[in-house]
């Protein structure tokens, strides 16, 4: 048997049936409902045959019915950006955007994804991993770095279950929460400074933006609702030294993850210039408010060229 990794000229893919993933079982499930609609509305207008698969158990039999060539992943979160998806994909032979199998794991799961930051010369806050609620409460007087510190689940996105805690009460009640989400419970070190996101597309840093909320910090909130006064600033008005650290910092972690296709980091820039990051997203929000198509169309890349090219970029992976 021949199989067809990809990727496909566009050409070749516009006599392909490509399949929108999008909704799934997450926590993030309403976000991705938002970056399917616009991803295969973008698509559409580009003359592509597209079929809208919002992602459920039956997924598998979907794919066959409606005989998908190629699959568009505008799944977050859980069973969607963390490798199962992408290694379901690899097993019926279909192409996919974005990261494979084992980046998209990594990458999902913060504990992991920080060893191998750190393996790799790229500078992130310190941090503890709690295998359950019982040791993160017994740890909160020992922790190696002072309040304010941030809990958060390890295998969830769009800050759900993240806190920034600045007493042992907020604390211990951020550890009580963060613990009904996935993964581990980490406890990272707080660092003060700008919020910026650095876009990478294609082995290329696309360029920063700054996240100017209005709230503590870029929460779920500020991310997707209307009226939270958050403001977008590209590029970044950072000192073109530390710009420039920025986009090195995003295209280091994503070529140390292994991501393909686009990818969005999180990166905190403090008064001294020194810069952290925070995370690295390999399935990036493509809504009205999403950053990375903020970050394109900065760079002359309008959101239907956009999801052009991460459906070119399309192949299997494994």
């Amino acid at each position: 048997m021949t199989v067809n990794r990809g990727a496909f000229t566009k050409d070749e893919l516009k006599h392909k049936r490509v399949g929108v993933l999008f909704g799934g079982l997450s926590s993030e499930r309403e976000v991705s409902l938002r970056t399917g609609a616009a991803v295969s509305g973008a698509l559409r207008s580009l003359g592509y045959d597209v079929v809208d698969i919002d992602v459920g158990k039956d997924l598998p039999a979907r794919l066959v019915a409606e005989k998908v060539d190629v699959a568009w992943l505008a799944v977050h979160g859980r069973y969607g950006e963390d490798g199962s998806l992408q290694g379901l994909l690899e097993s019926m032979f279909i192409p996919y955007t974005g990261s494979g199998v084992l980046a998209s794991a990594m990458a999902m799961d913060k504990v992991y994804a920080k060893q191998i930051f750190l393996a790799h010369g790229i500078p992130t806050p310190a941090y503890r991993a709690f295998q359950d609620e019982a040791s993160a409460l017994a740890a909160a007087d020992s922790l190696p770095f002072p309040f304010p510190v941030v809990v958060k689940p390890s295998r969830e996105g769009s800050s759900v279950g993240v806190h920034i805690c600045k007493t042992r009460d907020a604390y211990e009640a951020a550890v009580k929460d963060a613990v009904k989400y996935a993964g581990t419970l980490m406890v990272e070190q707080f660092v003060k400074g700008r919020e910026v996101q650095g876009g990478v597309l294609d082995d290329e840093a696309l360029g920063v933006i700054e996240v100017r909320a209005a709230r503590e910090f870029y929460d779920y909130d500020a991310k997707y609702k209307a009226g939270t006064g958050t403001q977008y600033l590209f590029p970044a008005p950072l000192p073109e030294a530390q710009y420039a650290r920025v986009n090195e910092v995003c295209l280091g972690a994503h070529r140390a993850l292994g991501c393909a296709g686009g990818s969005r980091s999180d990166v905190i820039v403090t008064e001294g210039g020194d810069v952290f990051l925070l995370e690295t997203n390999t399935l990036p929000g493509m809504t009205a408010t999403s950053l990375l198509p903020k970050i394109a169309a900065g760079r002359g890349i309008d959101f239907p060229a956009l999801c052009e090219r991460l459906l070119v970029g399309a192949c299997l992976k494994a």
